[in-house]
């Protein structure tokens, strides 16, 4: 089997943390705010076929959330979100099983964030967060199980685990 060097290793995660700034930054209208939908969620379903990616993608989270109009308080509970949602996907022994981790943890952390800063019910946020999370991750869903099974993608993103 192929030895990753440690050159590799850091730079394949370097590669997956700036997707995620660059998918969050150019998508930022609907990345932020009270509503968002932030495509660069997909990414962490790489988690469920490879766990290392997660340095990389909470890097990219921390990165992006430098830009978010709620502050730094977002770049703490975004990663935190973020971090616990990786955990539940590298654990996962179902695709879809995976999908729902970053809903929740957004949908409640994120909810809780936009209800303090804005001053309102925590229903609220949590419900438009777990929505947009949602549908990133039925996007992601369809995106992945299809390209599970497709040989080239698993092998150019170094797919260690067998599901």
């Amino acid at each position: 089997m192929y030895k990753e060097t440690k050159t590799q290793k850091v730079t394949r995660l370097a590669i997956i943390a700036s997707l995620y700034v660059v998918l969050t930054v150019v998508f930022s209208f609907m990345s932020y705010g009270d509503i968002q939908v932030r495509i660069a969620e997909v990414l962490v379903l790489l988690c469920f076929f490879r766990k290392d990616y997660a340095i990389g993608l909470v890097i990219g989270c921390i990165l992006s959330n430098l830009f978010s109009p709620f502050g730094i308080i977002d770049v703490v509970i975004g990663s935190i979100a973020t971090t616990l949602a990786l955990i539940g996907v590298m654990h996962s022994k179902r695709l879809w099983i995976a999908c729902l981790w970053p809903v929740l943890a957004n949908a409640i952390l994120i909810g809780l964030e936009i209800s303090y800063i804005d001053n309102i019910p925590f229903y609220l946020p949590m419900i438009t967060v777990g929505i947009g999370e949602t549908i990133a991750m039925i996007v992601g869903y369809f995106i992945m199980n299809n390209l599970r099974k497709n040989k080239a993608f698993m092998k150019l993103i170094g797919a260690n685990q067998n599901k």
